[in-house]
């Protein structure tokens, strides 16, 4: 166990750098989470802005105890630790009954003791950099007790916003031209909060190796880290195209297509990479069909993948998928004989098709209409969507409508 007086040192100095840090950018987060006696849960990538996050809804509480769990003098922090913690705050701050702890993973069977402390009364915010945060053994400490949110680093939306442009009046010259330079801004930056302030691609660098070591090798034990480090570097530098697992295992080498499927559930569970799966009727047929890789941010991939020339489209590819997930859009793509980017399901039905291209061509016209065409037909459809960086023009084919629309004025839309 720790020394008392240990984690009496970091709680204080922890509170008093917590009360003073300042959020650039309001996130918008629904007001039932303040509401709710529930534990409020908030996952995400390092870095997106979930600590700040914490202290935006801190702000709500005049009093509340706050522990970060990504503290160097805590590695010998355990479970058993947690009641010496509970009795420092109590002896700091008074009884209080909010609580906010980030970066919870670290500690094993955190669990149990934040399902004690709701049921003691406490009302808890959590934040962790993995998205099985919620595990088995969570669902079942915590079942009926937990809310859950994803964040994501800055939308576009919230990039312009961050940068003080209007996006109200997107009609005007003046304001469309502004938009537009922000958005080529946008996608060479991301938006990581950070990098977006500092404008430091060195900073997207270090983020990216963070993730790689400590969310990765370090976390899930990986041994093949060359092997590993490559796979990841593929995905990022193929994003937008559709992958096996039986070829990757062949390119990079690996001794089972099942260290390659775990690999990629490990990128995933630390928001790095994102798998879209081909959409199917048959489950099965939709579990061993290829995958489709997506990255967690624009300017990180740009930094970090190996391209032998710059692909606009799929870049723009990506932020749609980005944003179809924060939205909270069940995603797939399409493929038969042709292929659409992206297919929405509500319920049981898929509902819209989405075509992502840099521009309607005369190249490219018959692919990219006749993927789109193939997947509003197939599916019963009357409408598509082509998204592209600056054509605005609406097409009727066979008593369907297409619409182009640029990728950031759809991104600025609710």
């Amino acid at each position: 166990m720790m020394d008392k007086n240990r984690i009496k040192d970091v709680v204080s100095d922890q509170n008093a750098l917590f009360k003073n840090r300042e959020f650039y950018l309001k996130r918008e987060i629904p007001g039932d989470y303040l509401k709710t006696k529930k534990i409020f849960i908030i996952t995400g990538i390092r870095r997106c802005g979930k600590s700040t996050l914490l202290k935006q809804l801190a702000d709500n509480y005049p009093n509340f105890y706050y522990f970060n769990f990504e503290d160097e003098r805590l590695l010998e922090f355990t479970s058993e630790d947690f009641n010496s913690l509970l009795e420092v705050f109590m002896e700091i701050y008074g009884e209080q009954k909010v609580i906010f702890f980030d970066e919870i993973q670290y500690v094993a069977g955190w669990e149990k003791f934040v399902s004690r402390l709701f049921k003691e009364g406490y009302k808890v915010f959590i934040t962790g950099s993995s998205a099985n945060l919620l595990s088995r053994e969570l669902a079942t400490a915590l079942t009926g007790r937990h809310l859950k949110t994803e964040l994501y680093p800055f939308s576009f939306k919230e990039f312009l916003q961050y940068s003080k442009i209007s996006y109200q009046n997107i009609n005007l010259t003046m304001t469309r031209a502004k938009i537009k330079k922000q958005f080529k801004l946008y996608l060479e930056y991301g938006g990581f909060p950070e990098i977006v302030i500092s404008r430091d691609k060195n900073e997207l660098r270090q983020l990216y190796q963070d993730v790689i070591i400590k969310d990765l090798l370090v976390r899930f034990k990986i041994k093949e880290d060359k092997a590993f480090r490559e796979l990841v570097l593929y995905l990022i530098s193929n994003i937008g195209t559709a992958v096996s697992f039986n070829n990757l295992k062949k390119t990079l080498g690996f001794k089972s297509v099942t260290s390659v499927q775990n690999y990629l559930s490990f990128l995933e569970e630390a928001y790095l990479v994102f798998s879209l799966p081909k959409y199917d009727y048959s489950l099965r047929k939709q579990i061993i069909n290829d995958r489709k890789i997506y990255g967690i941010d624009p300017g990180m991939i740009r930094e970090v993948s190996f391209r032998f020339s710059e692909n606009s489209g799929r870049f723009l590819e990506n932020l749609v998928f980005l944003e179809l997930k924060r939205r909270g859009r069940e995603i797939y793509y399409y493929k038969d004989k042709r292929e659409c980017d992206f297919l929405l399901r509500e319920g049981l039905k898929i509902k819209s098709a989405i075509q992502v291209t840099q521009s309607l061509s005369s190249e490219n016209r018959e692919r990219e209409l006749g993927g789109l065409l193939a997947a509003v037909k197939e599916y019963k459809l009357h409408q598509g969507l082509i998204l592209t960086f600056d054509q605005a023009e609406e097409i009727i084919i066979d008593k369907v409508k297409i619409t182009l629309k640029p990728v950031w004025q759809w991104l600025l839309e609710d």
